[in-house]
């Protein structure tokens, strides 16, 4: 198996990438799918009727199945609340023999640009001091760009680009030799970079399709990009990209608290945060290079009063909700909760997470149905939710819903009632809580897009 190697020097990435299968049958042709659209839900792969890949999410790509040459019905089916929809149909596409084809899902659902984009290449072998790579632009957001593959470091004012493309374009394939380069992408004509790759070991042997797709995390860079070797994918980020986090005070009888990181306790990065406040705000995060770092959270002013510690892995691009929960003084005692976020907006559906946060309330079944609907004729959405757990996001369609607590196994007794409107492509969090200083009501904590 050929190997590519993609090293990120700030975040100390290492992706591993296999090459294509050894057995390569030149009589037959082989295809590959990428999820290539930005706000589009999971989908499934269809050939023939039959499912081939399921819940396939965004930036996520296949390796290589070969077949026999023919004709082949070929769909993509999105996977929506209610059921599924075919949003790619290839009726009668035909794969030729020794030819490998590139199936990427790219547009945008919102503005009805979803299209399938096909790259059919020769199957040629790469020699071993060599790599192969092809570039697509599939972000359909950003502009016309230059792409420049040099080695690391080299100035771009005395580099030629591999070439300028648009929305859908191609460029290579191109072979070079195995070693270290620096992929960056700029405005068309210009030296104003939007994307770096940092250094990139690459061995030789490798055949690469390289997508530029666009970010949907945290980061200031417009695009990512996905690399497929042939036999599966990874996603290398900008160089810059930091992690993103945000804080939740949920702890209902701690005082106002100030977050210190790495034992910094003349600079916290937040100070004096009370009960129910988010930050540093609700829909909004701080970046931090991505690493390891310990927190410690504090009576404000106070750093002598240490209520939570602990160490977290923050990983390049990804973003978190830390919230201090339970009780300060009583049980469940004070403790941490690290949520990792997701906020992709998919068109085809409202998505919306419940947070257990309540110490008060016990175990809970949720309960989300139309308003007015008599939740003692239904069962739970999820039953017996223990405190600090979580729904993931749950996919909706856009409406509005009556959300209900009861403890677990007793729908007589509502904890918690709640009307929301909720608007497709809207990500949204909820987080039940205490009164301030424990007990009832519950309340709740809105994240996200609940937030203007």
């Amino acid at each position: 198996m050929n190997k590519l190697w993609l090293l990120a020097p700030l975040a100390a990435l290492a992706l591993v990438l296999g090459g294509c299968d050894d057995d390569d049958d030149p009589a037959k042709a082989a295809y590959r799918v990428l999820h290539a659209s930005p706000d589009a839900p999971l989908v499934n792969v269809l050939v023939d009727g039959a499912a081939v890949l399921e819940e396939v999410d965004y930036k996520t790509g296949s390796g290589f199945t070969q077949v026999t040459r023919g004709s082949y019905d070929i769909a993509v089916e999105a996977i929506i609340p209610g059921g599924n929809a075919v949003v790619i149909d290839l009726p009668d596409t035909a794969l030729a023999a020794g030819t490998d084809y590139s199936i990427l899902a790219v547009g945008k659902v919102a503005d009805a640009t979803l299209e399938p984009l096909i790259i059919a290449r020769d199957r040629e072998r790469v020699s071993g001091g060599q790599v192969r790579a092809q570039v697509v632009h599939a972000a359909p957001d950003a502009p016309q760009v230059d792409v420049y593959v040099t080695e690391p470091g080299a100035s771009l004012g005395s580099a030629t680009p591999l070439g300028s493309f648009s929305f859908g374009q191609t460029l290579g394939p191109v072979d070079v030799p195995e070693g270290d380069y620096q992929v960056r992408v700029t405005l068309a004509g210009t030296t104003t970079v939007v994307f770096d790759s940092g250094t990139l070991a690459l061995d030789g042997g490798s055949d690469l399709l390289i997508a530029a797709v666009a970010n949907t995390g945290a980061g200031a860079a417009p695009i990512s990009l996905v690399v497929l070797d042939g036999a599966g994918s990874a996603e290398l980020r900008d160089v810059a990209t930091p992690a993103d986090v945000r804080v939740v005070h949920a702890s209902p009888d701690a005082p106002a608290v100030d977050v210190v990181v790495n034992d910094d306790f003349p600079a916290p990065v937040i100070s004096g945060l009370a009960y129910t406040q988010v930050a540093p705000a609700a829909n909004a995060y701080l970046s931090v290079p991505p690493g390891s770092y310990n927190f410690k959270v504090t009576a404000a002013g106070n750093p002598g009063v240490i209520a939570i510690d602990f160490d977290a892995d923050l990983a390049q691009g990804a973003e978190y909700s830390v919230l201090a929960t339970g009780l300060l003084l009583g049980t469940p005692a004070i403790d941490e909760l690290v949520l990792v976020d997701d906020n992709r907006p998919v068109a085809t559906e409202t998505r919306v997470r419940l947070v257990h946060a309540s110490p008060a309330a016990g175990p809970v079944d949720i309960y989300v149905a139309a308003p007015g609907t008599d939740i003692t004729q239904i069962e739970p959405a999820f039953s017996n939710v223990p405190f600090r757990a979580d729904t993931g996001y749950v996919p909706l369609p856009e409406g509005s819903y009556e959300v209900t607590l009861t403890p677990a196994g007793n729908d007589a007794i509502v904890a918690l009632q709640v009307t929301v409107p909720l608007v497709a492509g809207g990500v949204y969090t909820a987080v039940a809580r205490d009164a301030p200083g424990g007990g009832g009501p519950v309340g709740l904590i809105l994240l996200d897009d609940f937030v203007p």
